[in-house]
């Protein structure tokens, strides 16, 4: 497998990653909330709970500062290195950035993902997390 070809594996992976991470984020808030009605008793693990506060909460954090996310950064980087300037190569990687990457003022995001960001933590006072001896029970 020649370098380049190397490369752009390395940033498809890297994209599947980044698609998996806004999975979790999103998909977590609404499994929690689901699951809640449905007694799903997994959706209150404190694990699980504690990773999705901080996966939201450092992508809040970096929208806040202007901050790209490393994933981007580190996928571009090796697009580039690749030498490929577009989006314009695999399946995989061509839908993922479909759904992944789109075009809006800062203002919009911030303000969406600060948005995410309280209905996060109003879930943790709605369906709040338990300790892994309530949950055994």
């Amino acid at each position: 497998m020649s370098e380049p070809s190397t490369l752009l594996l390395l940033a498809d992976a890297i994209l599947i990653i980044h698609f998996l991470v806004v999975l979790f984020v999103v998909g977590g808030l609404l499994a929690i909330y689901l699951g809640h009605f449905l007694t799903w008793h997994w959706v209150g693990n404190k694990t699980f709970r504690l990773l999705h506060l901080l996966a939201i909460a450092i992508v809040v954090l970096q929208s806040w500062l202007g901050v790209i996310c490393p994933l981007t950064v580190w996928e571009m980087a090796l697009r580039e290195k690749a030498g490929a300037a577009t989006y314009a190569g695999s399946f995989v990687q061509h839908w993922l950035q479909y759904l992944l990457y789109y075009t809006a003022p800062d203002w919009v995001f911030i303000a969406l993902y600060s948005g995410f960001a309280c209905l996060v933590l109003m879930s943790w006072y709605l369906v709040p997390p338990v300790s892994h001896k309530k949950l055994s029970r």
